[in-house]
């Protein structure tokens, strides 16, 4: 069996089509796992949704932007973060108007439903009975702090918890990774869109496995930003700019000041 593994697609379609297409290139998949963050922070939830549900015999979990977009859940600034540092109020702003105005993308388009109902967690046992759990931050949560490669070995081992999965499938960071830690082996195939610098290219995995082992592959593919970026600035999302920001690499998130650049990385092929 062969399963293509994307997570953090938010939203770019472009992106999300560039890496359907390099999958194919190199013979197809049986199957997809979609680790979460589907459609907000990008320009068309809807269109990639859409794109998605076609994907034969795929696993959907959750992400933490998945469930800001259906509930009323935001992720940080809060007012009480905005009244002790006033200067973050832009930031709230902008986080406020972007997930509303993909949670009324979704409405009218009739995809909110089916986003809603995505669940936390799914678990697949592969073929040579290796337990597989896929998740989209860390075992029984979507959020922060993630699984990063940043993590000292005590904090990562606490976080994965009594898990009861060999194999751990995740994203919510946007970096490729794998990661053992016992028995346990953990991987996030990177993110399909709003990657960090250098490399801005978009991000999959492919696990190969059969009734005596698994393999794990991963690739990078560019596309074509120029166009995103435009759509983005064109969509009418309050959040555009910010959107625009990640998609051009000019957003870094905080776990990699903690990372040495080099622990747990992976070589991309592509």
């Amino acid at each position: 069996m062969r399963i293509a593994l994307l997570a953090d697609i938010h939203g770019n379609p472009i992106a999300l089509q560039a890496v359907l297409a390099d999958i194919q290139t190199r013979g197809g998949v049986d199957g997809y796992w979609v680790l979460g963050d589907l459609c907000a922070i990008g320009y068309d939830p809807a269109g990639v949704l859409e794109r998605l549900a076609e994907l034969p015999n795929a696993l959907f979990v959750r992400g933490n932007a998945d469930r800001y977009s259906t509930t009323n859940d935001r992720p940080p600034p809060s007012l009480a973060d905005v009244r002790a540092q006033p200067s973050l109020l832009p930031l709230l702003a902008e986080m406020t108007g972007s997930f509303g105005w993909t949670k009324g993308y979704l409405e009218a388009r009739g995809w909110l439903e089916w986003l809603a109902a995505l669940p936390l967690e799914q678990r697949v046992t592969l073929p040579d009975g290796t337990s597989v759990l896929l998740v989209h931050a860390s075992p029984g949560t979507d959020s922060d702090p993630g699984l990063t490669p940043a993590l000292d070995d005590w904090t990562f081992r606490a976080l994965i918890g009594e898990c009861d999965a060999s194999l751990v499938c995740v994203g919510h960071f946007h970096f490729p990774m794998s990661r053992v830690t016992g028995s346990i082996r953990v991987i996030n195939p990177g993110a399909v869109s709003n990657n960090f610098p250098p490399d801005l290219r978009a991000c999959y995995a492919v696990l190969t496995a059969d009734d005596s082992s698994y393999d794990v592959r991963f690739y990078r593919v560019g596309y074509d930003l120029t166009a995103a970026v435009e759509a983005t600035r064109k969509c009418g999302n309050p959040g555009a700019d910010y959107v625009a920001r990640f998609l051009q690499g000019r957003v870094r998130a905080k776990w990699l000041n903690d990372w040495d650049g080099v622990s747990h990385s992976v070589k991309s092929e592509g």
